[in-house]
């Protein structure tokens, strides 16, 4: 962890002389210059702003597809890219730990950025999402190495992970909206048209899954790590976490010995992996009770190939909704 904070340390200062050497030049009054540059931390914040900014802008990614987001740290590249933006957006300082350090060094006059978990309250874990996450902290990094100089050092046991929640979702696209008139008021109505529109098909998302699980009796899944503690928590459901927030970290013997447990006693046939961290942990427990392994996305990236093939958002949360009635009846 020390490692990676030192790193991202020498690449802030490094960025300090591009951006004084960029500040040198002189604005050009291209129509592409004029277009606003949008740039997004990861997959589901890429995908609302797209939405809400439609014809009137180029938004961009920094994590890529097929990249795990828990492990990524900025290149001097990629800092560049958000200082030389108009507007950046990010998720929550407890999912990209690394954007407080870097919005130290933001000209935030130039560059408007966007918290799109903001007015939302999140939530701290539940008992087993706790016992998962206290695993973590124990075998995924030196209980001592906690030098980041930003909230998330001293309150890392919030549940990040809003999106999954298609109301919460609607919450982001809403402050992602409000960011970008507050930065564009001359496509004030524009951007909002869009997010309108956005907010409506996710609230007709919503609706597809109350349906789904609202007389439902078998309410507990198991998945690989704590991303769906938001969705479970809207639709009454219970999230059995193999892992904590990072899908990195393996329970020790003990605790995946009571994970099993529970399985076998609740004959629970369904376990969900998701497709950027291994499924090892899921297909052990499977092969040990008998259970089978199904893909449920967090939606922290979208694949090449995933992309190729039309999937989106919606599409995703879609497919996410069918996997889980394959275990919440």
């Amino acid at each position: 962890m020390k490692k990676k904070l030192y790193l991202l340390v020498a690449v802030i200062a490094a960025l300090t002389l591009v951006v004084a050497g960029c500040g040198n030049g002189s604005s050009k009054d291209s129509a592409a210059d004029k277009k606003l540059k949008v740039v997004t931390t990861f997959y589901p914040m890429y995908e609302f702003s797209k939405q809400v900014v439609g014809n009137k802008g180029d938004v961009s990614v920094l994590i890529g597809a097929g990249v795990e987001p828990h492990d990524y740290e900025p290149s001097a590249k990629d800092v560049a890219k958000i200082t030389e933006a108009d507007v950046f957006v990010y998720n929550s300082q407890y999912f990209e730990t690394w954007v407080p350090k870097v919005l130290e060094n933001i000209d935030t006059s130039r560059t408007t950025v966007i918290d799109a978990s903001k007015g939302i309250k999140l939530k701290d874990f539940t008992a087993a999402e706790e016992a998962a996450h206290e695993h973590d902290h124990e075998h995924g990094e030196d209980e001592h190495d906690h030098d980041h100089d930003n909230e998330a050092a001293t309150d890392a046991d919030k549940n990040p992970h809003v999106w999954l929640d298609p109301v919460l979702a609607q919450k982001q696209v809403e402050n992602i909206q409000a960011g970008l008139v507050k930065k564009d008021k001359a496509n004030k109505t524009t951007y909002d048209e869009n997010a309108k529109t956005y907010v409506k098909k996710l609230d007709e998302l919503d609706a597809r899954y109350q349906a789904a699980f609202e007389n439902a009796k078998e309410k507990t899944f198991v998945t690989s790590h704590a991303a769906f503690g938001y969705l479970a928590n809207r639709y009454h459901l219970n999230q059995l976490p193999i892992a904590g927030l990072s899908p990195e970290a393996e329970p020790s013997p003990k605790e995946m010995a009571k994970i099993k447990e529970f399985i076998t006693k609740n004959d629970i046939k369904v376990i969900y992996f998701e497709a950027l961290a291994s499924p090892k942990l899921a297909e052990t427990l499977a092969t040990e009770t008998g259970a089978k392994t199904v893909e449920l996305s967090p939606l922290e990236g979208l694949t090449e190939a995933q992309q190729k093939q039309g999937l989106d958002y919606i599409k995703t949360m879609d497919n996410n909704l069918k996997a889980l009635q394959e275990s919440i009846k």
